[in-house]
């Protein structure tokens, strides 16, 4: 073979081999280098290059932020199971790839097992009532334990998250009832109050009412007292020798009379004069004399 060629052949397999040797690392992310099975480096992102044969590429990490949810089965302080789900938001350390990635061999289950002790070691301190409002306070309970467990395996904690409290389905069902049931207790006693004040103003409308209507009926009586009044003075003074008394059971017969025809005008009338006689009319003068002076005399006061 002639030297040329065969120099020729070893320059291809050299820019072959220094050629297969470039690679890529990507934005935002990292790789583990290894020459021969032992830790190298860290390639960062960009163009990179390794020995063919001697280096190679263990593993990519990214640093990118990454959720993982877990749900964990639990009981409260008042004996009640509820599921809890907690997401955990996460990232590698840049300062720390060697330990993320040579220290666990799950991350995500080491993860786990710790949100799992973490929350039931937390919610069976409560009673189911502030599980649902101390939620917050055991997301960064969570948060504070596991941060400070994960950094040192080359991991950031950046959030943790309760995102559902799901108790038993019968828990749920009495907890809607209470609930329905002090609702409604609430809505009967602001009915009855409504009601109530309806019925105090009521009361006092038809107070006032009663005191008016009384005022005007004293007021028509009075009027009537002083009209009849002047009818038997002018009475008297045509007729000299006649009595006062006499004049009044006049004007009274004839207050019967009209009284009559206007019951009799209606066809409808359920009115009856106990005893019903003209005679007795001396009587029934006596008694509305009697009213009317009462009422006269209170009327002046």
């Amino acid at each position: 073979m002639d030297i040329e060629v065969f120099c020729g052949l070893v320059a291809m397999a050299i820019v072959v081999v220094v050629t297969s040797g470039f690679f890529v690392v990507k934005q935002q992310t990292c790789a583990v280098i290894e020459r021969l099975g032992k830790f190298h480096r860290i390639a960062e992102p960009g163009l990179s290059w390794r020995i063919p044969g001697i280096d190679s590429i263990a593993s990519r990490l990214s640093f990118r932020i990454h959720q993982l949810s877990v749900e964990v089965e639990t009981k409260t302080q008042d004996n009640v199971f509820v599921t809890v789900a907690v997401a955990v938001q996460y990232r590698v350390l840049k300062e720390k790839v060697f330990q993320a990635y040579y220290t666990l061999q799950d991350h995500q289950s080491q993860i786990k097992s710790f949100v799992f002790d973490l929350v039931r070691a937390q919610v069976p301190l409560l009673i189911l009532d502030d599980v649902f409002s101390k939620k917050d306070d055991i997301a960064n309970a969570i948060k504070s334990n596991l941060k400070e467990t994960m950094e040192n395996f080359g991991y950031e904690i950046v959030e943790a998250l309760i995102t559902d409290i799901n108790p038993d389905a019968n828990v749920k069902s009495a907890m809607n009832e209470i609930n329905t049931a002090q609702r409604l207790r609430l809505a009967a006693a602001e009915r009855a109050e409504s009601e109530k004040i309806i019925r105090v103003k009521q009361a006092e409308a038809e107070a006032e009412s009663n005191i008016l209507h009384g005022r005007g009926i004293a007021g028509q009586r009075a009027a009537i007292i002083e009209g009849l009044g002047h009818s038997v003075e002018e009475f008297v003074k045509q007729i000299p020798d006649a009595q006062s008394s006499t004049v009044m059971e006049m004007v009274m017969l004839i207050q019967y009379i009209d009284t009559l025809k206007e019951i009799g005008s209606k066809s409808k009338s359920n009115v009856v004069f106990v005893p019903h006689s003209p005679g007795n009319l001396a009587d029934i003068g006596a008694q509305i004399r009697e009213t009317l002076f009462s009422e006269a005399f209170i009327c002046k006061k």
